[in-house]
């Protein structure tokens, strides 16, 4: 008897124990793992219709599209759901132009849904219709998002370009495509066994559009220097050519293009090497002239040289280490003060400024202003330049140094450099993009970041100072503008070609800022090896500059100022004035306030009712203004 009550309790006890392990594993399938089996029970009877969502748009600064979405249609196969498979893949491959063989490749496949890939992706809207008249089942169109650059080559580089799966593959596409691309939705349907359509209720889940970039950029500011640079090319047909434009109180780029360009809408047709190179970051050369700038600067901060008081006398050249650096100007300038050594450019001169600061000194703010190194500017392939080492300079590299021979520097470095110079002494970090967004509201914001306090702002009213003067009075005259205070300075580099120097080829360049006295835009133009022209920055890179300049005054609202350095004007220099508002004037008024224009009148009474130029626009003296009388 009391073996048998030991048998029943331990039956029991197993029973109890089973019992606990079924609950258990009941428990562990309905709550615990419930997610994972449902998914996959769903995935036996539930199918999928993609919805693309939309990348996220590009901005400029002013909210204007740069970089929007088109929608087209794609088209998707559910290969259970076909029931005449031969005429299917016969009708489609007539439509989509392509081998019946190549269609029958995605008919017949053994999968549940099939997305044809490429021939069947971003379709016309003839072919759409062509698809949807055919009525088959388990053949579908649906929408999908297209990448579209509405300005073509505009700013192509720095926007960069997608593929075909709306993934970024260069420019700003690339660096922020985690915020561009969004989230795919799906029309959601219920099929059998066969993967025959069953009829239940469709499940709509609605995609998530990529996050909106908002750049820093300006389009009017870009498509003035879009319009130069074509106008460049097809004037000077150069190797190459850029131009950037930078708010120098904040590092902000406005404007940045180069040649030659591309259209992003159908990158396929364009080279690597011209897609993939954003010259104005990747582009390193010797900076000749402009590097001065530097040297300037270093000079009057370490109180090396009074521009007023300490006079240069410039021979035609000077002997360092037995090479003989010679002036642009043969037989020299002769006794000139330190301000018209800056005028003039005198290489000399600047080597006699970088002995007075010696290497370790010069050196020591060529790294302060940031060459060398990367700017940290958001966009991809940025380049680093090149540096003597310190420690292998002797005095003939400190002479080159100073006049901006025998170094590497990048586009940005120059105009980051000279922006830090000409606001007052703050180095700020350069960037492109202001803010990332969504329809209701702002996600991240970017500010200016400082990189310390680099001179002093005695230091940089003086190369100010000394910067509108070159334009007034030496080489940068190509981009004066009357009644507007604009300083900068010219370069004509030589080029290197394995290991030497290039004879009649060289990189022209100009960096400018406006207006002098207050900067609110710094302005960097280099063309390199312009064709059938005296190969001088002042000759080619200054009146480029000089065109921009007069966009820059409207669209910034930059104010007229009588307190200028005036322009010494040569015999062929041209000069421009404002425009004045003629329209509602009588005929003979308009001649006398239009007395520096040769005027040209059409229609036959009495009052002006149009004019071109119209009012306060920039044009030269004796120049043919237009006038419609009424």
């Amino acid at each position: 008897m009391k073996k048998q009550s030991t048998r029943i309790r331990f039956v029991f006890i197993i029973t109890i124990l089973f019992l606990i392990i079924i609950i258990l594993k009941v428990f562990y399938i309905q709550v615990i793992d419930y997610k994972k089996l449902n998914k996959l029970s769903s995935s036996l009877w539930g199918r999928n219709l993609p919805i693309a969502a939309e990348r996220g748009k590009i901005y400029d600064r002013n909210g204007k599209v740069l970089a929007d979405n088109i929608t087209t249609t794609s088209l998707v196969l559910i290969p259970n759901q076909i029931k005449n498979k031969k005429e299917v893949s016969k009708k489609l491959a007539e439509i989509l132009n392509v081998s019946v063989k190549e269609m029958q490749k995605h008919v017949y496949k053994k999968t549940s849904i099939e997305r044809v890939h490429p021939e069947g992706r971003k379709l016309s809207y003839d072919v759409a219709q062509q698809i949807d008249k055919l009525e088959y089942d388990g053949v579908y169109l649906v929408k999908e998002s297209k990448r579209y650059y509405p300005y073509k080559e505009l700013l192509a580089h720095t926007l960069g370009y997608v593929g075909i799966d709306n993934q970024g593959l260069s420019g700003l596409e690339l660096e922020y495509n985690k915020y561009l691309t969004g989230k795919d939705g799906a029309i959601k349907y219920f099929s059998d066994g066969k993967g025959k359509k069953l009829e239940l209720s469709e499940v709509y889940v609605q995609p998530q559009n990529g996050i909106d970039v908002n750049l820093t950029i300006d389009l009017e500011i870009q498509k003035s220097i879009e319009r130069e640079l074509t106008n460049v090319v097809e004037k000077y047909n150069p190797d190459h050519a850029l131009i950037m434009a930078m708010d120098p109180n904040t590092g902000e780029i406005l404007g940045m293009g180069s040649r030659p360009s591309f259209n992003p809408n159908n990158y396929q047709n364009y080279s690597t090497e011209i897609i993939n190179r954003n010259l104005p970051i990747f582009m390193t050369y010797e900076p000749g002239s402009t590097f001065k700038i530097i040297t300037l600067t270093a000079a009057i901060e370490e109180n090396k040289v009074n521009l007023f008081k300490d006079r240069y006398t410039d021979t035609g050249g000077v002997t360092i280490n037995g090479a003989r650096i010679k002036c642009w100007k043969a037989g020299g300038h002769g006794d000139q003060s330190y301000l018209e050594v800056v005028e003039n450019s005198c290489n000399p001169g600047f080597v006699n400024l970088g002995l007075k600061l010696g290497k370790k000194t010069l050196f020591s703010y060529i790294n302060k202003f940031g060459f060398g190194n990367k700017t940290g500017v958001d966009l991809n392939g940025e380049e680093n330049g090149i540096l003597f080492n310190l420690n292998k300079v002797t005095d003939l590299e400190l002479a080159t140094t100073a006049f901006g021979q025998g170094i590497s520097v990048t586009p940005i470095q120059q105009i980051t450099a000279v922006s830090s110079i000409v606001n007052g002494g703050t180095l700020y970090k350069p960037y492109i993009t202001k803010s990332f967004s969504t329809s209701s509201n702002i996600i991240k914001e970017n500010t200016p970041v400082s990189r310390g306090k680099v001179i002093s702002k005695k230091t940089a009213k003086l190369v100010r100072y000394a910067l509108e003067n070159v334009v007034a009075h030496g080489s940068g005259r190509g981009a004066y503008i009357e009644n507007y205070r604009i300083g900068g300075k010219t370069g004509t580099a030589q080029k290197v070609s394995n290991g030497a120097y290039m004879v009649g080829n060289y990189i022209l360049s100009f960096i400018g800022f406006a207006p002098a006295d207050n900067p609110k835009v710094v302005l960097y133009v280099a063309v390199d090896n312009p064709k059938g022209v005296t190969q001088y920055g002042g000759v080619v890179s200054a009146p480029i500059a000089g065109s921009i300049f007069k966009d820059l005054i409207k669209i910034m609202n930059i104010k007229e100022s009588k307190k200028g350095i005036e322009k010494e004007y040569n015999w062929n220099d041209v000069k421009y004035i404002k425009v004045p508002d003629v329209t509602g004037k009588t005929k003979d008024e308009a001649l006398k306030l239009l007395k520096d224009f040769k005027v040209e009148f059409s229609g036959s009474g009495n009052t002006v009712v149009y004019q071109s130029p119209i009012e306060n626009n920039l044009a030269p003296i004796n120049s043919i203004v237009k006038i419609l009388l009424n």
